[in-house]
């Protein structure tokens, strides 16, 4: 490929939402930038995020909402790039957007908005883009001194490159149709990193066929619930699925859940059943169960949770205090253990990647290889669901570009 550069000062090796972000913010600097991805366009994962509307941040990102063997790694690139800088540039490139919910902000159009506010920075900033392109293998130079950042030659499927800085923007495991591999977790070994052990996170729960079959009737019907599991809890929708259960509790939980492990889900947040079932029996002692319940839940849900416990709908009237009692510490809590997880095919996000504790917290630079930086997913920071991701690969982004 004729026009192919033979040189950059910063080559960046995805173009996704960390990899374009740093281009931007390296090539205004004045460095000479060139980003690289196998795929056959940028910002693939940014195109259906978010319904295809990209939840791009979070109102109340904080690094309490990172998994991290290392909690205080993102502290400083959050504090730095915040939620509030990406919303300036936002409205600067004029894109209408909305709160949806618990401070998650999302395009009124589409996800497209974003790709192109990142393409017009890029293109601002003189950086260049090559898609279709697979790296065959990275090669340091040698350097005179030690320490010294010495660059590198890259050999690609359009030709050989040598850069000064080298950033690894390619993201984790998740969503592999979207052309997600482990190369950046290669790179990094190359280079004698450590890898925190990898994980499908943000994903969906896969139920045995015993319990599929008990909720056959219930896909598609969703209820408001807390789901809790080990250190985490979250007070969200639960979806049921034709595999199990989605939703944002189910994925938000998924985080904390390991194989083998029980999940509890509250089904009536916020109250104390019992207490509730009472003042509807004095109110209502005609009433059966199953039409009080039904104030709380749809009728299928009704239906399900009582054959689920062995509960037989009787007039109120007909439960003496400890038997009501009973009847709503049944109804209250839902305790399942899952069989699995989707997986890496939907999860959102992967848990685990390059250990941060051999990444400077302040540039992303590899405290291993001078002039190499890891950003975004492909490091061992992972964002609650709800836009946190998106800021991390924002805030990660605008650390490296402001230093390679």
């Amino acid at each position: 490929m004729s026009d192919f550069p033979a040189q950059a000062d910063v080559l960046i090796i995805g173009a996704g939402a960390a990899g374009l972000m740093c281009a931007a913010v390296a090539g205004k600097r004045g460095r000479s930038v060139l980003v690289l991805d196998h795929a056959n366009k940028v910002g693939k994962k940014i195109l259906m995020s978010g319904g295809g509307r990209c939840n791009f941040t979070n109102l109340y990102t904080t690094p309490d909402n990172f998994y991290s063997e290392n909690p205080h790694f993102c502290k400083s690139a959050l504090a730095r790039y915040t939620q509030w800088d990406f919303i300036a540039l936002v409205e600067k490139h004029g894109i209408p957007y909305h709160e949806k919910t618990l401070g998650q902000l999302f395009c009124d159009n589409k996800s497209r908005d974003i790709v192109d506010l990142l393409l017009t920075e890029c293109r601002e900033a003189k950086a260049q883009i090559r898609t279709r392109c697979e790296i065959q293998r990275i090669e340091p130079l040698e350097g005179e001194g030690e320490g010294e950042r010495k660059g590198f030659e890259v050999h690609t499927s359009l030709g050989e490159v040598v850069c000064e800085s080298l950033v690894i923007a390619c993201g984790g495991l998740s969503i592999p149709t979207m052309g997600a591999t482990g190369f950046g977790y290669d790179v990094a070994r190359q280079f004698g990193h450590n890898i925190i052990p990898t994980r499908a996170a943000l994903v969906p729960f896969t139920l045995n066929k015993r319990a599929l079959k008990r909720q056959a009737d219930l896909p598609g019907t969703s209820l408001a619930v807390t789901a809790s599991c080990g250190e985490g809890s979250f007070h969200e929708q639960m979806l049921f699925t034709h595999k199990g259960l989605s939703g944002p509790a189910v994925l938000q939980i998924s985080s904390h859940w390991r194989e083998g492990e029980s999940v509890v889900f509250d089904l009536a947040p916020g109250m104390d059943l019992c207490n509730w079932l009472s003042e509807q029996k004095a109110q209502k002692p005609e009433s059966h169960l199953h039409t009080a319940l039904a104030e709380l839940w749809s009728r299928k849900l009704v239906q399900f949770f009582l054959q689920f416990n062995g509960l037989e709908s009787k007039p109120l009237k007909q439960y003496h205090e400890s038997a009501l009692r009973e009847v709503a510490e049944k109804l209250q809590t839902w305790t399942l253990t899952p069989e699995g997880t989707e997986g890496y095919r939907t999860a959102e996000v992967t848990l685990g990647g390059v250990d941060t504790n051999e990444i400077s917290s302040r540039s992303m630079e590899s405290q291993k290889q001078p002039g190499l930086y890891f950003i975004g997913e492909v490091l061992d920071v992972t964002g609650w669901l709800g836009g946190f991701n998106f800021q991390w690969a924002w805030a990660s982004a605008h650390a490296a570009g402001a230093e390679v």
